[in-house]
């Protein structure tokens, strides 16, 4: 029969197996990309700059802590977020990092030393005037992450296709371009894109997970 301290042992060991699952920035790049839409490690791969080969053993390290899971799609295998506690695990632990690392603060005040970030009003509020039709939100990650999940009111307008659609934005009102989140630059590119084209453009750095993590 076990004693005590080897049953506090083996609960502690299961714990640690989330923790190392982590425990690599890339792995928490790739949850990160995985929190916005299912993906093929093709495509991980492409988007964090690591190859197939290196993905695919990250990606195992977290579908062996039952973070991220599979399914064949054809020919690829699809990852995606095992449950809806991961995206709210990973802000969780991201907001505790930049609570107690000075190193992680200084960098997130270079890279929100903009004047285009959003400012002044709450969440709820932002929503009210889109609603109202007072700003245009516009949601600017690929299609395939908008069409997963997006905040009310947002349209779909990938940075790679917002130089080509500028005609269906209005000039006469406030454009706010979220995308993935405080380290996604995609908004920082097309709020800069905007402005350079005569649109008063702002920031939202939260996206779609920081939002559902504090509703929640």
């Amino acid at each position: 029969m076990s004693t005590n301290r080897e049953i506090k042992d083996a609960l502690f060991d299961q714990v640690a197996r989330m923790a190392k699952a982590v425990a690599s920035p890339k792995r928490l790049e790739l949850l990160d990309l995985l929190c916005q839409a299912p993906k093929s490690v093709e495509t991980l791969s492409r988007e964090t700059g690591i190859s197939v080969k290196l993905a695919s053993a990250h990606l195992k390290e977290l579908r062996i802590a039952r973070l991220v899971a599979t399914e064949r799609q054809g020919k690829y295998i699809i990852y995606r977020i095992a449950s809806p506690e991961v995206p709210r695990f990973w802000v969780t632990l991201r907001t505790l990092a930049e609570s107690r690392l000075f190193e992680l603060q200084d960098a997130l005040l270079q890279l929100s030393a903009s004047s285009s970030e959003w400012q002044g009003e709450s969440h709820d509020a932002l929503l009210r005037r889109a609603r109202e039709g007072e700003v245009v939100v516009i949601d600017v990650r690929p299609v395939s992450e908008f069409e997963q999940q997006h905040l009310p009111f947002a349209r779909s307008m990938p940075l790679a296709e917002l130089r080509a659609r500028l005609a269906e934005l209005p000039k006469d009102k406030p454009i706010v371009a979220y995308c993935r989140g405080p380290y996604c630059l995609m908004s920082a590119d097309a709020v800069r894109l905007l402005q350079e084209q005569g649109f008063t453009a702002s920031q939202l750095r939260d996206g779609v997970n920081e939002w559902a993590s504090m509703a929640g």
